[in-house]
């Protein structure tokens, strides 16, 4: 996008009303908060965004597409190119990130579950849900090639030391319910036998998640579960409105909503960074540590 463009956008949102933060998400990275921040300040000054042209011939380290590519075009070497963009253009690296793709039917029904939940539900009864998911846990634990490194001088010593993760073809796992709510958690559901089916999710979840609510909440408390499918089965649904004081049903969860819900939000990450992974060997090693970790 060229920089007449960025600053029409710039324009365009500071009426809107979007702050620094907004725009520069939206934009993607395409232009820095610090420049967009000076834009506004413009925009509120002048009314409009005026730049000084430099003298002189255009400055390559600010027309480059990545490093890469700047080091192989110009007599430039990789720490130079670093320091111009950290020093100079105070600019900062940053990781794509992903988010799920929402299509137009999911972003009505949110819409439509916010409006539900603001005419439903008053501020202190958000902190009085009991949110639960599932979540598959193997032997293999959790690994992040990008962040998971070890700093040696060769490869072969990087292997002796730790830098081969072996992962076995058909490794062990089963899946883990947990529920969570502002006074604390549930102690874990495993179903270390089978699948779970909306048959197993009734007779083992359902009642423990009843009653930790009633003893942890009273008479009114709120049940949350996404659109699982034994979960938005026909008899699941029938349980939880017969049994539960209040429970979302699966026409008000919106789909593709991690950010609702915070186990999916950030405690199941934090659970298993918490497990001691050197002291899982085998399934029911595995078990002992998830019943510890919780």
């Amino acid at each position: 996008m060229k920089s007449k463009d960025l600053q029409q956008v710039v324009f365009r949102k500071y009426e809107d009303g979007d702050s620094p933060t907004k725009i520069f998400r939206d934009l993607n990275g395409s232009l820095g908060l610090a420049i967009i921040k000076r834009w506004r300040k413009m925009i509120r000054e002048t009314g409009s965004i005026q730049l000084l042209k430099p003298p002189g011939g255009p400055r390559f380290a600010r027309t480059m597409v990545s490093v890469r590519s700047l080091t192989k075009d110009y007599p430039i070497s990789k720490s130079s190119v670093h320091r111009i963009l950290r020093e100079d253009l105070k600019l900062h690296a940053y990781k794509m990130t992903v988010e799920p793709k929402i299509t137009e039917e999911p972003k009505t029904k949110r819409k439509k579950f916010v409006n539900w939940v603001g005419n439903n539900f008053r501020k202190e009864d958000t902190m009085r849900i009991l949110f639960s998911d599932e979540k598959m846990f193997d032997l293999d634990a959790i690994y992040n090639s990008q962040n998971q490194r070890i700093w040696v001088a060769s490869r072969d010593e990087a292997d002796e030391k730790g830098g081969i993760k072996m992962k076995q073809k058909f490794s062990q796992k089963f899946m883990v319910w947990l529920g969570v709510c502002s006074e604390g958690m549930i102690p874990l559901v495993i179903f270390d036998q089978g699948t779970m089916d909306h048959a197993r999710y009734i007779q083992k979840v359902l009642p423990i998640a009843f009653k930790y609510g009633n003893k942890t909440f009273g008479e009114y408390w709120t049940f949350q579960q996404d659109g699982a499918k034994p979960h938005i089965h026909q008899l699941t649904q029938k349980w939880c409105q017969d049994k539960f004081p209040s429970f979302i049903d699966k026409d008000h969860w919106p789909p593709n909503s991690p950010d609702l819900n915070p186990l999916d939000y950030c405690i199941w990450d934090e659970f298993a960074q918490y497990l001691s992974w050197e002291k899982v060997i085998s399934k029911p090693t595995l078990i002992d540590e998830l019943k510890r970790a919780v």
